[in-house]
């Protein structure tokens, strides 16, 4: 293998691979960023034995070759060198990598092509092109939502599941939250299955690492979710789970019930005022109390070693729930995930699921459960 490449063209690929491969890996593959020199381009692969990244970039290619190096020490190095040209070459008395830019030398190890296991080829058939930045603000809208526990099976996933008539909505769960945002795109909805499509929390931060602003291809096979650019030059592959989704219209529907009763706020307002009353939570008093009338919301919290705090917030509200509580820290990263000035809290009950929407946050909503309010024990978690 023998090839000419600039480093700004593939840098950004190769910190794509490098964050895919596991920090500790026993097998030699698994440690590897796989280097394919082919006809005018260089390939960059990597994989943890379920993500799988490709990246083709072009390449003055003399010799084909595929060989496989260390690769966060390879990444680590090319990141380190200044930009301009790199001329890599396959050493083979040595069976070194000789990495040469200007008046510097590099050798480094390599794999032979004996152990690279071929990668999951993009199903060009039928896939669907959306947009880069709506996927990533969705996985942004929902992601905190999901449980960061795998043994929790289904509710450690992102859904994503038709509708009907073109809608799709993906949603999160993690027992005592839910996040659900709904949208149209008549193609998508078509290739997905009828019960949705389940991809575990723990690889969607290397999709949100991948993603651009710009549109990308998606595709779907029984085993796993593809996204690739729109010039083919990346792609990025991940298994689905196998669980079946709770389902979530049950909570949903007491949102419309006619015992919900509805209080709007400013958010900003509720925010600043949140964060002040988190100074007066304890690992052992983690709420915000809200002592409801018309016009007024009361909030308050107490610590045995911090003291107390109390705000009132104006409120638009006329129901009859009196007190309610909610974990601060949870209620400011719901609001936080929202950008509409005002903000309704649907609540169903002191102990039953609040729904959180806004008039500039189109077709998404999140459920918060509030904490059990008894004499002898404030809080308890509550599950959706």
């Amino acid at each position: 293998m023998k090839l000419t490449v600039n480093k700004e063209q593939i840098i950004e690929g190769l910190l794509k691979a490098a964050a895919i491969i596991p920090a500790k890996a026993g097998a030699q593959y698994l440690r590897s960023i796989w280097l394919k020199a082919e006809e005018g381009s260089l390939s960059v692969m990597s994989t943890d034995a379920n993500i799988e990244f490709t990246g083709r970039y072009p390449a003055e290619v003399a010799a084909p070759g595929l060989i496989g190096v260390q690769g966060r020490a390879f990444v680590d190095l090319v990141r380190q060198l200044p930009t301009g040209v790199l001329h890599l070459t396959l050493d083979e008395t040595s069976g070194n990598l000789l990495l040469e830019q200007g008046r510097r030398t590099y050798k480094l190890p390599v794999s032979g092509a004996e152990w690279f296991q071929n990668f999951s080829a993009f199903p060009a058939e039928n896939a669907v092109t959306w947009s880069g930045d709506f996927l990533q603000d969705i996985l942004d809208k929902v992601g905190f939502c999901i449980s960061d526990d795998d043994a929790m099976d289904a509710i450690a996933c992102l859904c994503m599941k038709p509708r009907g008539n073109g809608r799709i909505d993906v949603c999160g769960l993690n027992g005592h939250q839910f996040a659900l945002v709904s949208f149209t795109h008549d193609e998508l909805a078509e290739r997905l299955p009828e019960g949705g499509m389940l991809i575990q929390k723990k690889y969607l931060a290397d999709i949100k690492k991948w993603l651009g602003v710009d549109e990308i291809e998606l595709n779907i096979t029984d085993k796993r979710l593809y996204l690739r650019s729109l010039d083919g030059a990346e792609t990025l592959s991940l298994p689905r789970a196998a669980h079946e989704y709770p389902d979530y219209n049950i909570f949903m529907s007491k949102l419309a019930s006619e015992d919900m009763h509805p209080m709007t706020l400013a958010r900003k307002e509720a925010i600043e005022a949140l964060g002040r009353i988190l100074i007066f939570n304890t690992e052992s008093d983690r709420c915000t109390y809200m002592d409801l009338s018309a016009g007024e919301a009361l909030l308050s919290a107490q610590g045995q070693d911090v003291g107390s705090a109390n705000e009132s917030l104006e409120v638009a509200y006329n129901g009859d729930i009196k007190r309610i509580a909610f974990p601060t820290r949870n209620l400011l990263d719901v609001l936080g995930h929202f950008v509409s000035a005002k903000i309704d809290m649907m609540l169903t009950g002191s102990e039953g699921p609040c729904g959180i929407r806004g008039a500039d946050d189109a077709d998404y909503t999140v459920i918060i459960m509030p904490m059990k309010v008894s004499e002898t024990t404030y809080y308890s978690e509550e599950d959706v």
